[in-house]
């Protein structure tokens, strides 16, 4: 078991290695520079696209129920556990590369959104299924005449390994730890518990998850910034001190004792990345889904995905945790970490300490709805692989595998399902990465063909005011 366990071990390390860090930054300022910054420049379209009526298209979910799964899935452990653990390892510096991978990944996510309703297909179901598998498969062919449905075989494979660690049994184990040590419920009542809704979701299919992810993802996410933000206002007079420290030891190693420029930028770009998941290929398989039939309407909506989740909501974390003083730079530029807290644990003692009485409660139930939310949007993605390596009769059984593996990940030691999820976490961003360089042609193109017709129109319509008679 402990031989397993090293290879496992080895396996996430060269997963999330340099060399997979560099491509996923590396695709993002890319695809940035190419689509002229398109995360930004069209950040007020996105805005109107989400809450526009284009949704008569052939799909299964609303632009904003699509956008709302996709979040569901990003936004969990990693927004409240992932964020300490990111300033224990790298200190407040990680977080400025944080904002770096979620700055540039919304480039990522707007190339995925986009080729994902591109190469959509129409399954057996009449349900629309899509993603980096059939974009892969389906774009390469039809671009370069390449076979390469392998390529796209192994992302499903890669998909569907990880939805069952870091998608379903890690964020049911996440749930039941934090009930069982701030309520004291016992870990079985609640691996039943999440067993019960998770199999009430899902069992009324893709519809029943965007109707579910359109709610609680909102709801969620807004009550945990207000939390996050009267947190803050406590003490706000260390807000200037917060981001100061955020900003010097970005650049420099002095704050970590042994510790490296590299490190610091590796911890906050990987923490990034799995914030916000862009370039790892699993949100376009939830926006494959949308009724919107405009690839690139869609990948403008995508392309909000990682400001949420990584620039606001991380940032809340990030903020509230340094501004309760448990993190301090000493006299001789070394952080100190008050108790040796890290995880979940330093994000509650930091509300806590803040709004003492209630603090913990903030982040305990924001854990347990960012989980759970996770489990639904992950069982999507898992299904979609699985269907496409093993047809639609699979997903069935996958189905109640899926709900009992919630139960059982709330009920046992999950330390080796953790290292392995990640492992193939990591490996789905390889075949993915491939893709997008592959395909960056097809997306530049559509994006220059969107960007001329709007002007088009704006043209028109500039040219009814100044002319109304003509």
């Amino acid at each position: 078991m402990k031989t397993f366990e090293a290879i496992v071990s080895q396996g996430v390390k060269l997963a999330w290695g340099p060399v997979t860090i560099i491509l996923l930054v590396g695709i993002g300022i890319y695809l940035s520079i190419a689509t002229r910054f398109i995360q930004f420049r069209k950040m007020k379209t996105s805005l109107k696209l989400l809450t526009s009526k284009s949704d008569e298209g052939e799909g299964d979910l609303t632009p904003f129920q699509a956008l709302m799964t996709s979040m569901a899935a990003t936004i969990g452990t990693g927004n409240i556990a992932g964020v300490a653990s990111a300033i224990v390892m790298g200190g407040p510096g990680a977080i400025f590369w944080m904002w770096v991978s979620g700055l540039f990944g919304g480039a990522t996510k707007f190339a995925e959104g986009l080729l994902a309703v591109k190469y959509r297909i129409t399954n057996e179901d009449g349900e629309k299924s899509g993603g980096p598998m059939y974009y892969i498969s389906r774009g390469i062919k039809e671009q370069y005449g390449i076979n390469a449905s392998w390529l796209g075989w192994l992302f499903a494979l890669f998909g569907l390994i990880a939805s069952l660690g870091i998608g379903n049994m890690t964020q049911a184990n996440a749930v039941s730890d934090s009930l069982k040590v701030v309520i004291g419920i016992n870990p079985y009542i609640s691996g039943g518990v999440i067993a019960v809704l998770t199999a009430l979701v899902i069992i009324g299919g893709v519809k029943n998850i965007g109707k579910i992810t359109e709610k609680i993802v909102p709801i969620m996410s807004v009550s945990y910034i207000v939390g996050s933000i009267i947190a803050i206002l406590s003490n706000v007079s260390m807000v200037p001190t917060v981001f100061k420290m955020i900003f010097i030891n970005a650049f420099t190693a002095e704050a970590l004792a042994g510790g490296t420029l590299g490190t610091i930028i590796r911890i906050g770009v990987s923490r990034g990345m799995f914030s916000n998941e862009a370039g790892l290929g699993s949100a376009p398989i939830a926006h494959a889904s949308s009724k919107n039939d405009d690839p690139v309407a869609q990948g403008i909506i995508a392309s909000l995905d990682s400001f949420f989740t990584t620039i606001i909501i991380c940032t809340m974390t990030a903020i509230v945790i340094l501004t309760s003083e448990l993190v301090t730079i000493n006299g001789n530029g070394i952080m100190e970490i008050e108790g040796n807290l890290n995880g979940a644990t330093l994000t509650t003692v930091a509300f806590d300490k803040l709004i003492p009485g209630i603090g913990g409660y903030i982040v305990t139930f924001g854990l347990i709805f960012f989980a759970f939310s996770t489990i639904i949007g992950w069982y999507y993605y898992g299904a979609k692989c699985i269907e496409y390596i093993a047809g639609l009769k699979a997903v069935n059984v996958y189905k109640w595998v899926w709900v009992v593996l919630s139960f059982v990940g709330a009920i046992v030691p999950l330390e080796i399902v953790w290292n392995l999820s990640d492992m193939f976490n990591g490996l789905m961003a390889i075949p993915n990465i491939i893709g997008l360089i592959a395909l960056s042609p097809v997306v530049f193109k559509m994006t220059k063909e969107y960007d001329k017709k709007i002007k088009i129109e704006k043209d028109k319509v500039r040219e009814q005011l100044t002319n109304p008679i003509g």
